[in-house]
């Protein structure tokens, strides 16, 4: 993974630098990191790190809990002056068409992890390598994760990089995600009540 482009973007949550990783300059889908303009990389620096969920994050499906943990993270990240990197990885790194092919499944009664193998596909295909590349490239030697998943805490610790405090993201359940969330703690061990 290389820097591609570096650009300045302000937000709702505050000004950032952002910068496009990828192997080529003609990638399509590149991660994207976001680094808050007063980040301290010589303390620890919060950081979010997001699966892309078109459905969740833009469309603000009630079926997951994505985009609100985005949201929730980016406050976090501009109180804090922390890095989001967002991850290229839409439906658990199934792709768009094959995630709403899951929803229609889900709305048969399967689960979003079932959906998945019905497809042919592992419950969770997502890597979290890349954003450890990047964080070591920006020269991050210590962490502050915002993360219920155990893989990326799984993946900062077996880097470089020191994780010096998770902190937990919980999300309301509704009526529509409450199977989703139940999923994630017992099939993947999500770290939630």
């Amino acid at each position: 993974m290389k820097r591609q482009v570096e650009t300045k973007i302000p937000t709702t949550w505050g000004s950032y630098k952002i910068i496009a990783f990828a192997e080529s300059p003609d990638e399509l889908n590149p991660a994207v990191v976001l680094i808050h303009e007063e980040m301290d990389i010589d303390s620890p620096v919060m950081v979010r790190i997001h699966s892309e969920c078109l459905t969740g994050d833009v469309f603000h499906s009630k079926k997951c809990d994505c985009g609100p943990q985005l949201e929730k993270s980016m406050q976090m990240i501009e109180e804090n002056h922390g890095i989001l990197i967002y991850l290229r990885q839409e439906g658990r790194n199934i792709g768009l068409i094959n995630k709403l092919k899951a929803y229609k499944l889900q709305e048969e009664g399967m689960d979003t992890f079932e959906a998945n193998v019905a497809l042919g596909f592992k419950y969770d295909q997502r890597k979290y390598d890349v954003a450890v590349e990047i964080l070591e490239d920006l020269g991050v030697t210590q962490v502050r994760l915002i993360t219920n998943n155990p893989e990326k805490i799984d993946a900062i610790d077996n880097s470089s990089i020191k994780l010096v405090e998770r902190i937990k993201i919980e999300i309301p359940k509704n009526s529509f995600n409450s199977k989703y969330l139940q999923a994630k703690k017992d099939m993947m061990g999500h770290l939630i009540k």
